[in-house]
């Protein structure tokens, strides 16, 4: 790969890659370019060189195509973020789902014998989990808070981000202007945001010990704003909370439609999209139909976010993660909900522990909701179970793909519906669900 400055071109552009980008073909050379639609000739500023292809940057639309639209945020095309803030939300959907067609067709040879309409929410103010990046700029005298700039590893100078939660995405200037008044500003790496449906957790990264002066700014600026502050030291330790100090480090997010409110750690993982997991889960149950005498199987389980409401209907949930803490937050999340129908299980589902005693158990359904590696390793021992339905809950196309032309062409099942889940708006990223019956 090659860096020197290169003239910029004139494109047409004719397909669109799978994160995103505009594909256009230069002397035979495939050129991908950000920014650029399906049908528009643009002005082009070759940035990279490679053997086999160029990236390249739009710098002027010379023929539009007709679902661009103005980007709403005002750091799009600084900010690393949110690239597809030029292309309309129907035409973003359209995308992510022929994505996911192209990936089943491509890697697992299969077809859904129908397709799910997508599911859809808001599209601004979404975001409920980030990790920010804080940093000292010695040129520009600043410090900035966000995220990486496009192109770049240094951080993007924005004032506010507008996907994220407006508890937060909202304060990005406040929280630059409360460190920058800290002693140990430079010391400070990152910011971790977490929001329940109450309450917004920040967890401050510090790489030397805050003396006190610190901690009471920190603190006030938490009175203020209602956020729940946390300190995390380095090397990693447990966390520490810093106001209100109450030691209830939990926040929280309901299900209204199943009477459940599950509890978290600000550390833990989530669905970073509230309203679109309420449809999710609705979606998931719909297509396993749990009922009274079903034994049923959550895979990669988490906290419960789809073992809870799926006990409300089955006989017997059993929850299986490979994180122990996180299989401890599922059986409280059970206890605080009362429910005594569900099991949990710390294992690890990447070397599927054969002997394991929920191994050897029958479940005539599964859900599963694998990390973006996806889930080959245990899909080899699904013949075990006599599971009827699986209901396969997807971060990236190109893993499910894989896993559905091994659950169709190994196991005998048949991959009745697949649909897009629109998770996080104005990005490339494509959530997907699919159900495979026998």
């Amino acid at each position: 790969m090659t860096r020197k400055s290169f003239p910029e071109i004139d494109l047409a552009i004719h397909s669109l890659s799978h994160d995103g980008r505009g594909i256009a073909t230069v002397n035979g050379k495939t050129t991908f370019v950000h920014g650029a639609m399906i049908g528009e000739t643009v002005k082009c500023k070759i940035i990279h060189q490679h053997r086999r292809y160029n990236e390249g940057v739009t710098t002027h639309i010379i023929v539009a195509a007709p679902g661009r639209v103005t980007p709403a945020c005002p750091h799009f095309g600084v900010c690393g973020g949110c690239s597809m803030q030029h292309i309309n939300m129907r035409e973003q959907i359209q995308f992510k789902q022929q994505t996911l067609l192209e990936q089943l067709h491509h890697f697992g040879k299969v077809a859904p014998e129908n397709l799910l309409p997508p599911l859809t929410g808001q599209t601004w103010g979404y975001r409920r989990k980030a990790r920010l990046g804080v940093r000292y700029v010695i040129k520009k005298d600043k410090l900035l808070v966000g995220f990486r700039e496009k192109f770049s590893n240094y951080l993007a100078d924005i004032q506010q981000c507008l996907v994220l939660d407006p508890r937060v995405g909202t304060r990005i200037t406040a929280l630059a202007d409360l460190i920058s008044r800290l002693s140990q500003y430079e010391h400070i790496a990152q910011i971790e945001v977490a929001t329940g449906d109450e309450l917004t957790a920040l967890v401050f990264r510090h790489l030397t010990p805050l003396p006190e002066e610190d901690r009471v700014k920190l603190r006030e600026f938490g009175k203020v704003t209602g956020l729940h502050l946390y300190l995390q030291p380095n090397p990693p330790e447990s966390i520490t909370q810093l106001w209100p100090e109450n030691n209830k480090e939990r926040l929280r997010y309901t299900l209204p439609d199943y009477n459940l409110s599950l509890q978290f750690h600000p550390l833990d993982f989530t669905q970073i999209n509230a309203e679109m997991n309420l449809l999710m889960i609705k979606q998931a149950l719909q297509l396993l139909s749990p009922t009274s005498e079903d034994s049923i199987l959550d895979l990669f389980c988490g906290l419960g976010n789809f073992t809870l409401p799926i006990a409300k209907y089955a006989q017997q949930v059993t929850g299986v993660e490979g994180s122990d803490t996180m299989i401890k937050r599922a059986e409280e999340n059970a206890q605080y909900n009362h429910m005594t129908n569900t099991k949990f299980y710390s294992a690890n589902l990447m070397e599927p522990p054969v002997g394991a005693s929920w191994m050897q158990e029958k479940y005539n359904k599964i859900l599963l909701d694998p990390p973006r590696s996806g889930a080959k390793e245990i899909i080899a021992h699904f013949s075990r179970f006599s599971a009827k339905k699986i209901v396969y809950i997807s971060c990236n196309p190109a893993t499910l793909a894989r896993d559905a032309g091994e659950l169709v062409y190994t196991h005998g099942y048949k991959l009745r519906h697949a649909g897009v889940m629109n998770m996080f708006p104005h990005t490339s990223h494509i959530e997907a669900m699919a159900l495979f019956e026998k």
